[in-house]
């Protein structure tokens, strides 16, 4: 953990950060070196104090990404099954169920659902 000599400086770095990048708070705290309560709470109460116009930016990217956070979710979890299955056995044979019938090797693309 870095250490500040100043809460009010890291509160503004911080916030400067997420709005030039969109970041999360996730992001800034990785980058940053701090934990992502202490980021949430420099930017959400006092940031509030030390540049109220400042505040107001963080508040708005802030929004955007808990709109959008569910969307992320999705896109991860597809992605980990996707590569789940890409490396899952065939449950059943692949006679004419996908292109590769013909040379699958007990590995394909296709959803395996019971007949």
């Amino acid at each position: 953990m870095r250490e500040y000599t100043d809460c009010n400086e890291r509160c503004e770095k911080i916030a400067s950060y997420i709005i030039d990048s969109g970041a999360t708070v996730r992001v800034a705290a990785v980058r940053f070196c701090v934990s992502k309560s202490t980021v949430h709470k420099d930017i959400t109460e006092k940031l509030k104090y030390v540049n109220p116009a400042m505040h107001h930016e963080v508040a708005r990217v802030l929004a955007l990404n808990k709109s959008e956070r569910h969307l992320r979710g999705g896109e991860a979890t597809r992605k980990k099954y996707l590569q789940r299955q890409a490396t899952k056995p065939c449950e059943r044979s692949c006679e004419g169920a996908c292109e590769e019938a013909d040379t699958c090797v007990g590995l394909c693309s296709v959803t395996s659902t019971p007949l």
